[in-house]
């Protein structure tokens, strides 16, 4: 009895140690900071100058491409899980589509942007031949990879193979007995999946969604080398007061770090309470 004690005593001051090391003290250093003006000295001042227009908009923007694009992401990859879960497909093609979400949903950063603007910036590949072989000239037409709308499609793609990972399992999950008993019944395939199938996914869906809403509103990378820093975003923001020469104020950057901390916390929490709710239907 004394060894598995032992054991778990071991894996839990592992687990603490990990959280105190990676999450807590991290969030210590922002808390802290915040409160400090640009010479070290404790200031109540950060927090009221987050009202101001430009902070605003950065948030406004950051969580409207997260929305944005947890939405989208959240269909298509599920038509997508849904196509290959359901669909029968070959083992060699769901592999393949399986294989291909785990590598795209990590295809971010700097790699990312570069890959979008030699595909669809002004002299891009695609943007290119639209122009050569159909005469028509996307940028002239309004579009522009540097904009909203460019940004939120470059992020869709890391947003729906993540959903494609995280939602085939719960396909997966759905019992053969649920469908065979609503065929006996004599309910229809849309019967079925609009009465049975999707009430039943339906957590597991907004949970993922909102997961895709975090994956988003803390990207950085991808965002600052599309645009080099010029869209205000919560994160490039926080980059210019910290890092920046000109714009330089940590306190305030803290301060919006601190925000951030909040909105993810409420997302993760709000992921978790669904994910459970998930878990009572499928088990």
């Amino acid at each position: 009895m004394g060894q598995p004690l032992e054991s778990q005593l071991a894996r839990l001051v592992t687990l603490l140690s990990f959280a105190f090391a990676f999450l807590f003290a991290p969030t210590f250093y922002l808390l802290r900071g915040s409160f400090q003006d640009t010479l070290g000295n404790f200031t109540l001042g950060n927090y009221p100058r987050l009202t101001q227009d430009f902070v605003l908009q950065a948030y406004w923007r950051s969580l409207r491409i997260s929305f944005v694009t947890a939405f989208w992401g959240g269909i298509f990859g599920f038509l997508l899980a849904y196509a290959v879960v359901m669909g029968e497909l070959p083992s060699r093609i769901r592999t393949t589509l399986l294989t291909f979400s785990g590598v795209a949903s990590n295809f971010a950063g700097v790699p990312l942007a570069f890959a979008f603007i030699a595909t669809l910036g002004r002299t891009g590949m695609v943007t290119g031949w639209v122009r050569d072989s159909l005469g028509i000239n996307l940028y002239q037409e309004g579009f522009s990879l540097y904009s909203f709308e460019g940004l939120s499609l470059t992020y869709l793609y890391f947003q729906f193979p993540l959903m494609v990972l995280i939602i085939a399992p719960a396909l997966e999950g759905l019992k053969k007995e649920w469908r065979e008993a609503a065929e006996n019944l004599g309910a229809s395939a849309w019967q079925y999946w609009w009465h049975i199938a999707l009430p039943i996914l339906a957590p597991s869906i907004l949970g993922t969604m909102i997961l895709l809403f975090g994956n988003a509103f803390g990207a950085h990378a991808t965002a600052f080398a599309l645009t080099g820093g010029t869209y205000n975003l919560v994160t490039i923001l926080i980059g210019a007061q910290i890092r920046g020469d000109v714009l330089r104020d940590p306190g305030l950057g803290y301060a919006l770090a601190m925000g951030m901390v909040v909105i993810m916390a409420i997302s993760i929490a709000a992921y978790t309470w669904l994910q459970r709710k998930t878990e009572q239907w499928l088990s």
